[in-house]
């Protein structure tokens, strides 16, 4: 049964703060939510993580949708966001992918064409139905008048997953594979849009009210390199996903193209903390933004956390359409209760401000 029991006549998502500024429509106050909002910062989330391995909590739904319930819950943000990971895509395509204690670790990367030719299409709807089936359970037990939101991996972060074999200061081999065969390259990129299509959209479907697609990795590339080798394929990804949810194409180290990578399409662009806010807005307009405290702030006094939210929050409400979140995921080390003053803040900065 869930814990938040339809009301009648209760708001509905369609009408919340989050799904409103994804839309750049006026509102009250800013919607907030946090990437990693359900992780290993939260002692229900470690406890959880005591029975089980990270990959059995991700294959569980039950849990999974635990896990983010207990967390929205628990921080009182303005969405939830599907527990999973933006690598389990690729375990269907035949990567051999285990998550040890220093990260990930895919033990056949990807390094010439023939490679490529021997991955597996990702067929979501048969070899991922346990993350749709954590979609439909997150949603029955969240409350209804919030959106859950869904997400992916960008196809140029998997691609560098499946190249480097883990994670990477320099992504060379990544950048030699571009480099030297350009038509495996683009076929491995065509592959993963693929499949992430499907899966994107199979995340609405089981209920998702948005979708994120996570491109942690691609600040690494020069602007030609992005406009070359990537911006094709996410706008490809994009305009495959089924209209009437909002999406937010999220990078990190995109401040020297934000432009040409919101020109990615989506409905909000999300951007880290290397970019003032207030220019984010300038240079794109009246596009929504999703953003953009440096999580490490959160480890700082109460009154440092908010003097820096609020100065996002300034940053934010030149026009309608901002997202209040972090610059990227919450640390495991994070102080809890500093990410409740964060949320309560935020919620609360607006309605002072009227």
């Amino acid at each position: 049964m869930s814990a938040h029991p339809a009301v009648e006549n209760a708001p509905r998502y369609e009408d919340s703060a989050f799904m409103r500024a994804c839309r750049g429509l006026p509102n009250a106050r800013t919607p907030v939510w946090l990437m990693r909002q359900a992780g290993r910062y939260m002692r229900e989330y470690r406890a959880v993580r005591e029975k089980v391995s990270f990959i059995e909590l991700c294959r569980t739904p039950d849990l999974a949708a635990e896990v983010a319930v207990t967390a929205l819950d628990a921080i009182g943000a303005d969405a939830a966001i599907l527990f999973s990971d933006i690598l389990l895509i690729l375990q269907p395509m035949g990567m051999d992918l285990e998550y040890l204690e220093g990260g990930p670790v895919l033990h056949n990367p990807v390094r010439v064409a023939l490679d490529v030719e021997r991955l597996r299409e990702a067929e979501p709807r048969e070899n991922l139905a346990f993350v749709f089936e954590a979609v439909r359970k997150t949603r029955e037990r969240m409350n209804p008048a919030l959106p859950l939101i869904g997400f992916c991996g960008a196809p140029f972060t998997l691609a560098s997953y499946m190249i480097e074999g883990g994670g990477s200061r320099n992504f060379e081999n990544t950048k030699r594979f571009m480099y030297a065969d350009s038509g495996a390259w683009h076929a491995l990129m065509e592959k993963l849009v693929r499949g992430l299509t499907v899966y994107l959209n199979e995340q609405i479907r089981a209920g998702a009210q948005a979708v994120q697609i996570f491109d942690s990795w691609v600040g690494c590339l020069s602007p030609g390199d992005f406009r070359e080798f990537v911006l094709p394929h996410s706008r490809a990804l994009i305009a495959g996903i089924e209209a009437g949810a909002p999406v937010i194409h999220f990078g990190t180290g995109t401040a020297p193209y934000l432009e040409t990578f919101a020109g990615a399409g989506g409905d909000v662009v999300g951007v880290d903390f290397r970019v003032e806010l207030a220019d984010a807005r300038e240079r794109l307009g009246d596009m929504a933004v999703q953003g953009n405290l440096d999580p490490c702030v959160l480890f700082a006094q109460a009154e440092r956390i908010f003097e820096r939210a609020e100065d996002i929050l300034r940053q934010g409400a030149v026009r309608p359409g901002h997202i209040f979140n972090l610059g990227h995921g919450i640390l495991p080390g994070t102080p809890v209760d500093n990410v409740k003053r964060l949320i309560a803040f935020v919620q609360e900065w607006e309605a002072e401000a009227e």
